[in-house]
């Protein structure tokens, strides 16, 4: 039956679909997500390693958005590897929910780039996960920590960092 079956809607192509970001007026990136069944648990819970995960595609993304690749970083020798992660759990996300992953940059310390999550719904209502990440640069080839940011980096964080005036 499911072989010629013409009474399905046909399907947008895949290009068609589309993830949405934005900044806030607080200073928020905000990176939608649609939570798929390879997102959760056995019992449709999302697993808690995907948080970590839709975090970190906020992060790059919010980068991104002012026009710095973390892959041309990675492709000249810097690395920013999570070197302290604070993760608090409110409420449960399910399998078919959407939610907004939200980031900002909280503060640089040298090299060490604090970063804030928020995991909400989309209407910013319900409040699902809180973090706090810390990255340091490294150079890859010396694997050590970098002395300072490079200058493009450092100015596309000062771009995050400074909170539209309301």
């Amino acid at each position: 039956m499911l072989e010629n079956d013409r009474t399905q809607p046909e399907l947008a192509p895949a290009g068609a679909i589309q993830n949405r970001s934005r900044m806030d007026s607080e200073g928020w990136f905000e990176y939608l997500v649609r939570v798929y069944p390879h997102h959760t648990d056995y019992s449709g819970v999302v697993w808690h390693g995907t948080y970590l995960a839709w975090m970190e595609e906020a992060r790059v993304e919010s980068l991104r958005s002012l026009g710095i690749e973390y892959a041309d970083w990675v492709a000249q020798g810097l690395e920013l590897p999570v070197v302290e992660l604070s993760l608090r759990y409110h409420r449960a996300v399910q399998m078919g929910q959407s939610v907004a992953v939200r980031t900002r940059i909280a503060a640089t310390e040298g090299v060490r780039l604090l970063w804030d999550y928020e995991i909400r719904s989309p209407d910013t209502q319900e409040l699902y996960v809180t973090a706090q990440v810390t990255l340091v640069g490294v150079d890859r080839d010396k694997n050590k920590i970098i002395r300072q940011l490079p200058p493009a980096l450092k100015e596309a964080l000062t771009r995050l960092s400074v909170k539209p005036s309301t």
